[in-house]
């Protein structure tokens, strides 16, 4: 079927709007978005021919850039880093256990070689950032548990890719040198960490020190930081995905000037992408085709959730303080998503024999996946008594008009515990001349600011400044766990 410009723009419009529909009815039920996404794109494969994988996968892995980069810009360092060990034991040695696991199954159950069964072990053996940030996001569950999911999928892609390009360059040349592969990881993986860092403190600096014409620009900056850092990174034949993600956390847990713009823009974009990816993802999938393997997709969802997930979660996270029934959320939370499905598309286009049994197969067990643990996180985690008595507020955010090319900006405080300014008015307060306090924000409620207001720790300032005397703001309001937040327009 043939379609005008005109009617390709309408089927988008139609598209975007079905997908934020069916986002909104997908948190009601408690069901990840993609499994409506994707079932969208399915029911169009009836109306609409594609089978080109060579353009789904590019979209894809663009699509993959600005999701890990928005899943990084919102994850707090403060966080993570107390389960750095555990998140990077799971991303690695967890992924290649369950590769082996699901891969020897597959081989037997799918009539494949071994190759080709770990080939498909690689692609469906790590979790997907968009599904666990998407399905978590919400979630009143236990702090330490969503951190540690939210940091293993961002950073888990990685050993995926590297599994799944080594397993197919095997398959065509099965002479190579399994010395070579493994200096091949640790540099795709260091030079990967390394680039991530180096262009995160890059893109700060950059973003703060440059003065552009209008503030909606600022966000398009990070974005091309975040593109500028796979490509290059992929240039040097490195982990393009841990290096935005690396990159990300950076820039998300900086002082960054225009915070907010960069942050909701970015967000707002990550969900276009998300819904345009699967609903793309599912118009490579013919349903009648996963008809004939339904059995053999039943059969390998299920190994992967109760079997191979459990043993490379318990084996990985053998030495870390978790306790069983913690591992045992871990390992029903691993959700599938939009990563093994584009990385399906490189047995295709490589070549690879059964390469649309491999895509069909893999396409069901996603589908399994967002279906049946998606769905039931939230009841597991209440048996498991895992989850947190109240969901955590979301900070206050406030709305302003542009102000063109001046140098001032609104940034956003918490008056830390010890700051010297506690328990002080605001008139004995020696603030800088173009320094105004224009709110404070105490209990939930919003105080109009005077001379005679009480600040205290814990109150949230927003402060209208110039550039030049953030840092000077910042170590007036300085106590021993003070938080910055937002700076925006």
């Amino acid at each position: 079927m043939s379609f005008s410009v005109d009617n390709i723009i309408l089927i988008l419009a139609v598209l975007l709007t079905i997908g934020v529909m069916t986002a909104k009815f997908s948190s009601r039920l408690g069901l990840p978005s993609l499994v409506f996404f994707i079932v969208v794109g399915m029911v169009l494969s009836h109306y609409i021919y594609f089978d080109n994988a060579k353009l789904a996968q590019l979209f894809g892995i663009i699509a993959l850039i600005i999701i890990i980069f928005d899943g990084g810009l919102q994850t707090k360092w403060v966080d993570v880093r107390k389960i750095l060990v555990p998140s990077s034991m799971l991303a690695t040695i967890g992924v290649f256990i369950t590769t082996i696991i699901i891969g020897v199954f597959a081989k037997f159950i799918l009539d494949l070689t071994w190759l080709e069964g770990l080939l498909f072990g690689a692609i469906v053996g790590s979790t997907d950032a968009a599904a666990v940030f998407a399905v978590l996001g919400n979630k009143n569950i236990r702090k330490r548990l969503t951190s540690t999911l939210e940091a293993e999928s961002g950073t888990n892609d990685p050993m995926a890719v590297f599994l799944t390009v080594t397993i197919i360059h095997l398959i065509g040349q099965p002479d190579t040198s399994f010395i070579g592969l493994i200096l091949r990881f640790f540099w795709e993986m260091g030079f990967g960490l390394a680039a991530g860092l180096l262009f995160g403190k890059l893109a700060v600096w950059t973003i703060n020190k440059i003065n552009l014409d209008s503030s909606g620009l600022y966000p398009v900056l990070s974005l091309a930081f975040a593109i500028l850092t796979y490509g290059l990174t992929t240039f040097a034949h490195a982990s393009g995905l841990l290096a935005v993600y690396v990159m990300a956390v950076i820039v998300g847990n900086s002082d960054l000037t225009f915070r907010h713009s960069i942050i909701r823009f970015n967000e707002g974009f990550a969900w276009m992408m998300q819904i345009l990816m699967f609903i793309l993802l599912g118009l490579l999938v013919f349903p009648n085709q996963l008809l004939d393997i339904i059995w053999e997709g039943l059969l390998l969802s299920v190994i992967l959730m109760i079997v191979a997930r459990p043993i490379g979660v318990f084996i990985s996270m053998i030495v870390s303080k978790f306790s069983a029934k913690e591992k045992l959320f871990i390992s029903w939370a691993g959700l599938r998503g939009a990563v093994p499905i584009v990385l399906a598309t490189y047995p295709m286009l490589a070549g690879i024999e059964n390469s649309q049994l491999i895509f069909n197969v893999v396409f069901f067990v996603v589908l399994t996946s967002a279906l049946l643990q998606g769905a039931t996180l939230t009841p597991l985690a209440n048996m498991l008594k895992l989850s947190e008595s109240k969901k955590n507020s979301v900070p206050h955010t406030l709305e302003l008009i542009s102000i063109g090319k001046t140098n001032n900006e609104m940034i956003e405080l918490e008056v830390g515990e010890g700051a010297s300014v506690s328990g002080k008015e605001l008139k004995d307060i020696e603030l800088p001349n173009d320094a105004l306090i224009t709110a404070v924000i105490r209990n939930e409620k919003l105080h109009t600011p005077r001379g005679d207001t009480n600040i205290f720790s814990g109150d949230t300032l927003y402060i209208l400044v110039s550039k030049k005397n953030r840092e000077k703001i910042k170590t007036i309001f300085q106590g021993e766990n003070v938080e910055t937040a937002s700076s925006f327009e």
